[in-house]
């Protein structure tokens, strides 16, 4: 359902008055925004391995909101003119236009980080306690506040598409983390209830400087993976084609995360789910290659049949010219939901084990493999901005899993010796 929100605002972004320059506006200060609230991202993760007990839990809370208030100080940073105006028109190179909606969509997106890092906390205590029905309860909320938020603000207020679409996502992941509170108000009750055993309390992941050492690499990883939607966009900004490019790019990055998102979010089943010994690692391996053959298939569809033309004209609301020109990304890119499962599954099965050093390590390798392949398509091959994206992001993504494979192994077979 996380999914399903960017291909729908990005819909009704393009309905509205100068679709395309809003469009690329979005794109921008979404991809900015995303890149700040990256540390709190794996909060979700961290609170479905750790948090166990009354102490666990009082110790990643504090952690938690001191880093989102950490970020929202940056955010607001960015939002000044003497840091704007060097990144988004010095740096990125945006068109002034461009620019001005990226800054107003980035203002009405200052509430995300906390919210954000709030909600994933909470959903951690509810994926812990087998109480995943009520994640995405709060997510179909969510969902509805934003198309209620996207109708009201298009209708009354004199805001351009770029707004709109922030404003909304804005009020959707606050009244999501609103929600997220009250329907984890018995998971938390449950924690806090249970006492840490007397020969755990001085286990060092209860202390900050604990936290900070399983918690950094987790991080890092986010901040890496997602410095690589701004990374492409200042490419675009370079490339053949850049306007058309920067339209259609969070189109693309839209249909592309629907499928990858499903793989996205097996993580946390590996953390739960995987056994104290790795025991129930089979029966997690066999439904993760029946769910990558599942949304490849799915990708595939919309990638190489009619299906893709009538989602991008009829459901993104492109025009016929950009819909045939985000066709190419997303083919190249059809295989790429296999690989979000596959990082899943590594993923998990080393957060479980407390190996998280080596997810940053690789995260780095996938981030340098794009911008070295980017730079290759964009400045030797004179590629279309989106079609070096596309081939960029893919070749990273193999990079990344291929690299990680013998950690993971080591993981596993670790886990197993302990049985």
């Amino acid at each position: 359902m996380m999914a399903v929100e960017g291909p729908y605002l990005a819909a009704v972004i393009a309905r509205l008055p100068e679709p395309t320059v809003n469009l690329a506006a979005f794109g921008v200060a979404f991809a900015v925004a995303v890149i700040i609230e990256a540390p709190v991202i794996m909060l979700l993760s961290a609170s479905t391995a750790l948090v166990e007990d009354r102490e666990s839990y009082a110790a990643l809370r504090r952690f938690g909101y001191r880093l989102c208030a950490a970020l929202t100080a940056v955010q607001l940073a960015v939002l000044a003119p003497p840091v704007f105006d060097p990144l988004f028109r010095g740096l990125l190179a945006l068109p002034d236009d461009v620019a001005r909606l990226a800054h107003q969509g980035l203002a009405f997106l200052l509430p995300w980080p906390a919210a954000v890092g709030y909600r994933r906390f909470r959903q951690g205590l509810l994926i812990r306690s087998g109480l995943t029905r009520r994640v995405a309860a709060c997510t179909g909320v969510r969902l509805a506040t934003m198309s209620l938020t996207a109708l009201a603000a298009w209708r009354l207020l004199p805001l351009g598409g770029a707004s709109v679409g922030a404003a909304a996502l804005s009020a959707g992941v606050v009244v999501e983390a609103a929600v997220t509170r009250i329907v984890s108000a018995q998971a938390v009750r449950q924690v806090r209830g249970r006492a840490r055993a007397a020969d755990r309390l001085a286990e060092p992941t209860l202390r900050f400087g604990g936290l900070v050492r399983f918690y950094v690499p987790l991080a890092l990883t986010s901040v890496l993976a997602l410095a690589i939607p701004p990374l492409t966009t200042f490419f675009m900004g370079q490339s053949r084609r850049a306007l058309e490019s920067l339209a259609v790019l969070p189109v693309v990055h839209g249909v592309t995360f629907v499928f990858r998102a499903i793989g996205l979010s097996y993580l946390e089943v590996v953390v739960a789910l995987i056994g104290d010994r790795c025991e129930q690692f089979g029966r997690i391996r066999n439904f993760a290659v029946g769910l990558a053959v599942c949304t490849v298939a799915g990708l595939s569809a919309i990638a190489f049949t009619r299906l893709g033309m009538i989602w991008l004209e009829g459901v993104a609301g492109l025009s016929p010219a950009l819909a045939q020109f985000a066709l190419s990304p997303i083919r190249i890119l059809a295989v790429f939901p296999a690989l979000s499962v596959l990082l899943s599954l590594q993923r998990g099965t080393l957060v479980h084990a407390r190996r998280t050093p080596p997810i940053t390590r690789a995260t780095l390798l996938e981030l340098t493999t794009v911008g070295v392949v980017l730079t290759i398509g964009v400045h030797v091959l004179d590629l279309v901005g989106v079609t070096a994206a596309a081939v960029a992001i893919l070749s990273g993504r193999l990079v990344g899993n291929s690299w990680l494979t013998p950690p993971w192994i080591a993981a596993l077979r670790a886990g197993r010796r302990r049985g």
